[in-house]
């Protein structure tokens, strides 16, 4: 790791990723939460429950909406100005619109102005998410090497689980210590306003970070070459379209399955058995702790038996836990819900730890934050941003959890045709990738 003289030491990089992303969705994932459990009595109270759970979480599907032409956005000025400047605009974004959520008035304060300004936050929310990913994974990527990248680029992705067990942590506590009409007049708001702390410890830490030298290298060729002034997404569309077809198809499993087993999980609980919100959200913490340590011992063994394979099985595996998923949860208790969710987050894992190694090597560093960015938000508007709203409209037209199953094994067929049509990628220099791919689109 000799690139440059003057580098962040690459803990501290990997730590930095870390705990913005682990920031971000914890945001993201409030609000998920949030919508299963309160949004639907406070924005939409005029509504029968389950109509008014389907109406918020049509609102946290707007979130996933605007993830793309954030990618779109960020993608385009990461290549071109760096990764970290992006990636400081992504945090404060975020921050700000989740600290807003928790000072918004409710329906029965300003009317139908309140669901308005709840979607137009989360539009925010969605645009700061949807730049967020790439940035935090090609930093740790490009300032690491290939011989561990599987495992060291997934920790940023362990954000993901460490934002949602802080999530669902906040939440639990404020379910012990609140009684339910309390949480529901103002408890809500505190998770919310608790964002704004953790932006700012957040943000002291991810400006002591370093640009990506990898990036730092590209650029300096790109001027000598004059590439520098051509817009990446149009190099990505020209020359990678196939690969962020394979990127998207990979999400496919993923990012479904994460959503039905940890949000449309609270929905399906609590309304089908005797579990209140307090049990559930202890399932989905305990699952998420265990989701943790699993992504990086998935993206170790991606670094062992490449990224294909270990996708490939979380894959299938996932599409063949659905079906015992339902089953497990009717049964009413929580040791059999926290089974349901563990096992189902562990095999997400297997397709998640790997990702971010995986989308890095497919593209080329002068297009890489733009090509991995739409490849995996493009995903998250037929993915994970309508999966709560696809189940929870199952449940209310079939009224069993069979068709839910169905749904998210057809997902995983689809990443399993995704994976079995791309290259592996394991091994990859990402610079020589990148000189490579400049070439290339001259």
């Amino acid at each position: 790791m000799s690139r440059s003289d003057h580098r962040t030491p690459f803990g501290r990089v990997v730590v930095a990723s870390l705990i913005g992303t682990t920031i971000e969705w914890y945001d993201f994932f409030l609000y998920g939460s949030a919508a299963a459990l309160v949004f639907n009595a406070v924005f939409f109270p005029e509504s029968e429950p389950l109509i008014g759970t389907l109406l918020a979480f049509t609102t946290y599907a707007v979130g996933f909406v605007a993830r793309p032409l954030g990618g779109l956005v960020f993608g385009h000025y990461g290549d071109r100005i760096g990764r970290k400047r992006l990636l400081v605009i992504s945090l404060l974004m975020m921050g700000g619109a989740t600290f807003a959520i928790g000072l918004l008035p409710t329906y029965a304060a300003i009317g139908v102005a309140a669901p308005l300004l709840l979607t137009l936050l989360r539009v925010v929310q969605g645009f700061a998410l949807g730049g967020e990913w790439g940035g935090a994974v090609l930093l740790v990527s490009e300032h690491g090497d290939e011989r561990n990248r599987g495992f060291w680029a997934s920790w940023p992705q362990a954000g993901v689980p460490c934002g949602n067990l802080l999530a669902t942590a906040v939440l639990a506590v404020l379910a012990v210590v609140m009684p339910d009409a309390v949480f529901l007049d103002w408890g809500w708001r505190v998770p919310f306003l608790l964002s704004g702390v953790l932006v700012l410890i957040g943000l002291w830490i991810r400006l002591a970070v370093s640009e990506s030298p990898v990036f730092q290298e590209a650029a300096a060729r790109a001027r000598t070459t004059g590439s520098a002034e051509r817009a990446p997404i149009l190099d990505v569309l020209r020359h990678h379209w196939r690969e962020v077809l394979v990127a998207m198809g990979v999400r496919m499993a993923e990012n479904i399955s994460y959503y039905v087993i940890t949000a449309f999980i609270l929905v399906y609980a609590t309304q089908t058995t005797d579990l209140g919100n307090g049990p559930v959200l202890n399932a989905v913490l305990i699952a998420s702790a265990v989701h943790l340590v699993a992504i990086p011992l998935w993206g170790a063994l991606s670094d062992r038996l490449g990224r294909r394979p270990v996708v490939a099985l979380g894959a299938a595996g996932v599409g063949a836990w659905s079906f015992a998923f339902f089953p497990l949860i009717d049964i009413g208790s929580f040791g059999a819900v926290t089974l349901a969710a563990t096992v189902g987050l562990v095999l997400h894992g297997a397709m998640y730890g790997p990702q971010a190694a995986y989308f890095s090597e497919l593209f080329g560093t002068r297009m890489r934050y733009s090509g991995a960015s739409i490849g995996y938000q493009l995903a998250s508007i037929a993915a994970g941003g309508i999966a709560p709203l696809i189940a929870t409209a199952l449940l209310a037209a079939f009224g069993s959890s069979l068709p839910i199953s169905g749904y998210v094994a057809a997902a995983s067929v689809l990443t399993l045709i995704a994976v079995w049509s791309s290259r592996e990628t394991r091994g990859q220099d990402l610079a020589a990738v990148g000189a490579r791919s400049s070439a290339a689109g001259r």
